[in-house]
């Protein structure tokens, strides 16, 4: 009789295994929920959307985007965090997740541990723009001009510790300049830089394109390392300054313990997307590129870009409420 228990052991161990394996193989079976944190029109809800089509059309269930706004993520975060790790729940992940994980010890979730890397999306790069009044029309000019005036040049920001700031301070520390900081509450910045309160900013693309076509804006480099279709003439700053990239990025991730091999059913629908010439199309006009590759390259991309947030927010002593 024990003999005959013990047989039985793994075969209990293996019933109670199937139905997680049963239900990664038919997923999936009904609607997802893609949770993005910013609201409805902005660039994350349009790129959740966007993404939420493809994969609704590759597995032939619904992707409803769930907008829960508030906390700059961190309110979809948790939610997505402490969900039920079945792959019904996804996350719209961005580059705001990987600067707040530098300060976890504030938040009720550890982004890295807590959220799984499925697949990155769309890579956006940003842009150095001034106002017109500003008499330089190239980096090295500014950065002439700033050191001439060091202290009294004023650079805008959607907030402290977002972004556009640690992107400002990047730049401050790798062209040795100083520069006073102004943040403002969003996209109120562009009031700033457009009225003349601030000087520079450090922009996203698909957002300051409409000014510097208009000239309201002058735009002295992209912050990639390779120039921008839409921006053929603007160089980049690591032709000024080498080794600078740094830009705004998106992807999706799951709660951690999501079966693999519905991670990667979702990685590559993910990838097809990516690969499809219009849907490429579609994100080079918002500005970006796309951002293809496994789970495991996301998540290295991930560990990458968490280590650079740091080590700008604790040279720059930057410190959030």
């Amino acid at each position: 009789m024990r003999l005959r228990r013990r047989a039985l052991l793994p075969l209990a161990a293996g019933a109670a295994a199937f139905p997680t394996l049963s239900a990664a193989q038919t997923y999936p079976s009904r609607a997802v929920r893609l949770v993005e944190g910013y609201g409805a029109g902005g660039a994350p809800d349009i790129i959740a959307r966007l993404i939420g089509q493809r994969l609704s059309e590759g597995l032939g269930k619904p992707f409803v985007i769930e907008n829960k706004p508030g906390a700059s993520g961190k309110i979809a975060t948790d939610a997505v965090a402490k969900a039920t790790p079945d792959g019904y729940t996804l996350l719209l992940v961005l580059v705001n997740n990987a600067i707040d994980a530098v300060f976890k010890d504030r938040l009720s979730y550890d982004f890295v541990h807590d959220i799984a890397p499925v697949a990155g999306i769309y890579r956006m790069p940003m842009v150095m723009e001034v106002h017109p009044s500003v008499p330089a029309t190239t980096v090295p000019e500014f950065i002439a001009w700033a050191k001439a005036n060091a202290g009294t040049v004023n650079m805008g920001s959607a907030g402290t510790g977002t972004i556009t700031h640690i992107a400002g301070e990047l730049f401050q520390m790798m062209a040795q300049v100083r520069l006073f900081h102004v943040p403002y509450r969003g996209s109120q910045v562009f009031l700033g830089i457009t009225g003349g309160q601030v000087q520079v900013y450090f922009g996203p693309v698909a957002s300051s394109l409409p000014l510097i076509k208009a000239g309201k804006l002058r735009a002295l480099a992209v912050t990639t390392k390779t120039r921008l279709d839409v921006l053929p003439d603007i160089p980049t700053l690591d032709e000024v300054l080498p080794g600078f990239e740094f830009s705004s990025w998106y992807g999706v991730g799951a709660p951690r313990g999501t079966p693999p091999n519905i991670v990667d059913r979702l990685n590559g629908e993910v990838n097809a997307a990516l690969a499809d010439p219009a849907f490429k199309r579609q994100l080079a006009d918002m500005g970006g590129t796309v951002l293809p590759g496994s789970p495991a390259d996301f998540g290295k991309f991930i560990a990458a870009e968490v280590e650079k947030m740091e080590k700008v927010i604790r040279a720059a002593n930057i410190s959030v409420e």
